[in-house]
């Protein structure tokens, strides 16, 4: 039996799965890791505490597997993107905290990238769109607020990585400074067509080409793990940022299938095939893997709050003491009663990119309790995924047959039901719901040989349940018109 050990550094923990080569997992560790948020729109981690909690877990998944390193055949990687490391090459200390994906604090860089009406020139070259969220801005902020970096970085000392170069560096014990293409991608510094850093935009935002780390394929073949850490040197061969995971982890390997992850933000991902297609929707063109020496492309809607809104009514309201009470207290009434939750706590993502936008919790009467609240939660979930496949229907000529989809939050009946009626899509949901993890190790295990071609891996997805839309059309319509209203009013151009 061949075992595949995939690394998961998300956002909110570090987990280690270990799965044999049909995709059924053996052993699984988790370990939360902490955010700060020290100023409005900030959101940070210690780089430290993501390598010292990812190492922990895959110790202790090895320890409950069963299994010796030396049994695993390979290791994938994925991991939350665009979060921004920077570090001392000499020391392997991080020299800030890590800037998190969710952080806002360049929202004002890219307002002046704007109103000097490079956004085109940057979406063409990137297929991105201006905003806090991508690495570059993070980094920008990082090289003119810390004291001495740029210095340290022009002497070539200060070098930056996204989550995947930060673990990597670590678990080579220095030896690999690399980015892989799909984290490569939405650092809006990566030349979407060459698959190369851009001279320009490096010159343009003053970013040190010597801070960058050397973009590598999908399924490379990076090194081995240093010796002395995990009691065996386990070949580490994929690497892919989470979305791109979970759709390499769903079998969407053909052009027009696509997946939603509700994690701790919602993410639909739509396979475009080897050509990069540019949204006329304020969508973005991402790179979905590089693999056995195709590129292949995707169009990717973000939605920043879907599972996080969950954590709020727990932690902000107290309305629920754990997240998986939210579907019993939801389900207590047949509907919201009219209440609306725009969710726009970090500003609002794809396809409205308002960051200014903020969140907003309206129609409630006297009537109104925690129950109506709690449903209006989970059905903020599916508007705001609802919105991204609109945006895509009109991007590209076929229709979407079906969405497949994985993370937390699908695990929950009721959201499942209200997405597939809100879209009018059939709604399915795999038997193994770790798409994310999957998608990694199933990466490393082509590159490895467990896998001789993609219709190997493709056998490995089987489905648990499809929900059917069941809703009439004036209810649906009904629905979303509500959401547009209150969507209108969240809006920081009202």
């Amino acid at each position: 039996m061949s075992y595949l050990l995939a690394l998961d550094q998300g956002t909110t923990s570090s987990r280690a799965i270990i799965f044999n080569e049909h995709g059924q997992v053996q052993a699984t560790a988790q370990r939360e890791t902490h955010i700060q948020t020290p100023h409005s729109g900030w959101v940070e981690q210690d780089a430290q505490e993501i390598w010292s909690s990812q190492i922990a877990v895959v110790q202790q998944a090895l320890a409950t597997a069963r299994i010796l390193a030396k049994d695993i055949k390979a290791i994938g990687l994925t991991n939350q993107r665009e979060t921004t490391v920077v570090w001392d090459k000499r020391t392997g200390k991080a020299l800030a905290p890590a800037i998190i994906w969710q952080d806002r604090r360049a929202a004002d860089w890219c307002n002046q990238l704007i109103q000097q009406n490079l956004h085109e020139h940057i979406h063409q070259t990137t297929g991105l769109r201006v905003d806090p969220y991508f690495s570059a801005g993070k980094l920008v902020w990082l090289l003119q607020h810390i004291n001495g970096l740029r210095e340290l970085a022009e002497q070539g000392h200060a070098i930056f990585g996204t989550i995947d170069s930060w673990l990597i560096w670590n678990l080579t014990q220095g030896a690999e400074h690399v980015i892989e293409a799909s984290n490569a991608s939405r650092t809006m510094l990566m030349n979407l067509k060459t698959q190369q850093w851009d001279e320009v935009l490096l010159d343009l935002f003053n970013i040190p080409v010597a801070m960058l780390p050397k973009i590598i394929s999908s399924d490379s073949y990076v090194a081995d793990t240093a010796a002395g850490l995990l009691g065996a040197n386990i070949p580490i061969t994929g690497i892919l940022g989470d979305q791109q995971s979970a759709l390499f982890g769903q079998s969407c390997f053909d052009a027009g299938t696509a997946k939603n992850t509700y994690g701790t933000g919602c993410f639909m991902l739509f396979n475009t095939g080897h050509e990069v297609q540019f949204s006329q929707n304020k969508l973005l063109s991402t790179l979905a893997w590089q693999a056995q020496g195709q590129t292949t492309y995707a169009l990717e809607g973000s939605v920043f709050m879907a599972g996080a809104i969950v954590q709020w009514l727990r932690d902000g309201l107290g309305i629920i003491q754990k997240s998986s009470d939210v579907e019993k207290l939801a389900c207590q009434v047949p509907s919201t009663d009219g209440v609306v939750l725009v969710p726009a706590f970090t500003g609002l993502g794809a396809p409205h990119w308002d960051s200014e936008a903020r969140a907003l919790l309206c129609g409630m009467s006297r009537g109104t309790g925690k129950a109506h609240i709690a449903r209006a939660a989970l059905e903020s979930i599916a508007f705001q995924v609802s919105d991204v496949l609109s945006a895509m229907q009109s991007d590209i000529s076929k229709p979407l047959k079906e969405l497949r989809v994985d993370g937390g939050a699908c695990a929950n009946d009721m959201l499942m039901q209200f997405q597939a009626d809100i879209l009018n899509v059939p709604v399915l949901r795999p038997k193994m719901l770790e798409s994310t993890a999957w998608g990694a190790a199933a990466m490393a295990g082509l590159k490895a040989g467990v896998f001789s071609n993609l219709d190997e891996i493709g056998q490995s997805w089987r489905l648990e349940r499809a929900f059917e839309p069941k809703m009439q059309t004036d209810e649906r319509e009904y629905h979303l018109g509500l959401w547009q209203s209150a969507l209108k009013r969240a809006k920081s151009d009202l």
